[in-house]
């Protein structure tokens, strides 16, 4: 998305030609073997424990965190490499999404016209918005400290990192759209208005 941006604002006169099926697959042929070397690292990872302590999670979702406190070896370096891989992909996108939106601002800002700022900043602000939503559920949920780690709050909050983003992406694209912006006034104005 960032990408698909940056073409947008920096360079409009050649979009059609610079984000064209090629580009896509190639932005796919980028993305999918990080995310299949995360998940494959993952899954070799929980099949290899040995559980002792049962095999009943007392969690919405299969999360490794949960998995790994069930075993009876010791999971240190198991947890180590996977939080140094997740954290060199998750780097990688992150420094791929800021150096964007960095080109993105700095010709945001050479635009004259305020209608120009406007567009521009209408385009790209949702796609951060939900970014960093997903970004700070995520680290709030497996950089949280482990005193303060309990059943209920891990729930809440691994419901708030994995459903939250994707239940507010509609209406966060869909902001741009009059129709819904007169709508959710309405809404509102009737809901406090009573």
């Amino acid at each position: 998305m960032s990408y698909d941006r940056y073409d947008a604002i920096c360079k409009s006169l050649h979009y059609g030609t610079l984000l064209g099926s090629r580009a896509c697959v190639h932005m796919a042929a980028a993305a999918w073997p990080s995310g299949f070397l995360s998940a494959l690292l993952h899954m070799a990872n929980t099949f290899s424990l040995p559980l002792c302590k049962g095999n009943a999670l007392e969690q919405l979702f299969c999360e490794i965190p949960r998995i790994l406190k069930l075993s009876c070896s010791d999971t240190y370096f198991r947890e180590a490499r996977l939080i140094v891989v997740g954290v060199c992909l998750g780097f990688g996108c992150f420094m791929f999404i800021v150096v964007s939106y960095v080109q993105i601002f700095r010709a945001v800002l050479r635009i004259c016209s305020e209608q120009g700022w406007h567009k521009a900043f209408s385009t790209c602000l949702p796609h951060l918005a939900v970014v960093s939503l997903f970004v700070s559920t995520a680290m709030i949920a497996y950089l949280k400290f482990s005193s303060i780690s309990s059943p209920s709050l891990d729930l809440v909050v691994s419901v708030l990192y994995s459903m939250m983003p994707p239940a507010v992406n509609p209406l966060t694209y869909s902001m741009k759209n009059q129709e819904l912006k007169v709508a959710l006034k309405k809404l509102i104005q009737s809901f406090f208005c009573q």
